[in-house]
Parts: structure tokens; sequence; C-alpha cells
């Protein structure tokens, strides 16, 4: 099975470093000024784990 790449919305910060680290997989809505994961993300793309990692809120995760 697959993983999932989610952003717990209630502490993203809104830093856009996920976007710019990985933007096949991340975006940002300015509404909200929250990053989400783009519906066609691959959770295998090589960026993700780096987006993971720099990530200041540590909201993003694989399951």
């Amino acid at each position: 099975m697959a993983q999932q790449v989610v952003i717990d919305q209630e502490e993203c910060l809104g830093c856009e470093a996920c976007v710019e680290i990985c933007p096949a997989v991340f975006d940002f809505d300015g509404d909200s000024g929250k990053a989400f994961v783009k519906d066609d993300a691959n959770a295998d793309e090589s960026c993700v784990d780096e987006a993971i990692g720099s990530c200041p809120a540590a909201c993003i995760s694989k399951e």
C-alpha cells in the first residue's frame, strides 16, 4: 500500500517551506494561509522527506 502525505492543518504555520522544496506535492491556499497536499501527490517524490524535515511546525507526515 502506498503511503499518503498528510499536513496537520491546525499546526501549519503557512511558511510555504514545503511548497518551495516540493511543489510537485504541496501547494498553498491563500485563503486559509495554510499549505496542503495536492490531490494527485506522489508520496514517493524524493523531495517529500526534505519537506518533512524542513517544516518548522513538524506538521507533515506520511501515513
